[in-house]
């Protein structure tokens, strides 16, 4: 992850720090996800044939699982279309993150995804990158079929300013106070993410058209005590931090 006048964005290029090379995580959930997209555009073509199909991803970000779920829809409408006899619709795609996502790998896959498609298959494809946040419009009214995003959802659209107005941290160097205010903490970061989901379902209500499917994943946990769930993700830290220490320790005996 990095940051330029507070705007993030996943590291860009292909070295070992690059989020191409380090997002296998998320590439599992992707495929976990295949199933439910099948499933979902096989009941939307059953209710309509359309002659186009436009599909969205939200929160794309770039590297090999930039067109993961876009790729897993287009497959998909192909096997219905084969299996039922049906005309293939043409088919526009949407890829969508923040501004200072890495576009250019971004439209580098898209040109490869293009050629390959274009040997294998007489349908027509198109393809365009949308910048901007998914808790703004990012389409006209009626005008998407399909919408995806993965493990995209859990990023807010701002911190809560009620932290802010009343100086607290979201996370606190002193454990004393850390652990007083944590559910003061949980509890306003819980109010933003309802107002920002509640705002994102509104948006693509407007932009689907009727009938159209969304699906999509996102983090969370049944327990509010984190360490119930999470502590495989704390260990990876752990071997990092211990790695880093032990090369810091070996260049000073050095």
């Amino acid at each position: 992850m990095a940051s330029e006048q507070n705007h993030l964005y996943m590291n860009p290029g292909q070295d070992k720090t690059s989020y191409a090379r380090n997002s296998t995580l998320q590439k599992t959930e992707q495929d976990r996800m295949k199933p439910l997209i099948e499933d979902a555009i096989t009941a939307l073509c059953r209710v309509a044939a359309p002659q186009s199909m436009a599909i969205m991803d939200l929160g794309c970000s770039s590297g090999p699982n930039a067109l993961t779920l876009t790729s897993a829809t287009v497959d998909a409408i192909h096997r219905h279309c084969m299996k039922y006899a049906q005309t293939a619709p043409e088919i526009c795609l949407f890829l969508n993150d923040l501004p200072y996502n890495d576009f250019n790998t971004v439209a580098k896959s898209l040109a490869e995804f293009k050629h390959c498609h274009d040997r294998s298959s007489h349908h027509v494809i198109v393809a365009g990158m949308i910048p901007g946040s998914f808790y703004e419009r990012l389409v006209t009214s009626g005008s998407v079929h399909f919408v995806c995003s993965s493990y995209s959802l859990h990023w807010l659209s701002k911190a809560p300013e009620e932290l802010a107005k009343r100086k607290i941290p979201m996370y606190d160097s002193d454990e004393h106070s850390r652990l007083l205010n944590s559910e003061i903490v949980a509890n306003a970061y819980a109010r933003q993410f309802r107002k920002d989901f509640t705002l994102f379902l509104s948006l693509r209500a407007e932009e689907l058209v009727l009938g159209g499917r969304l699906v999509f994943s996102l983090l969370g946990r049944c327990s509010s005590n984190p360490a119930s769930v999470c502590t495989q993700a704390w260990k990876l830290v752990a071997i990092a931090l211990n790695d880093m220490a032990l090369r810091v320790s070996l260049a000073y005996i050095e």
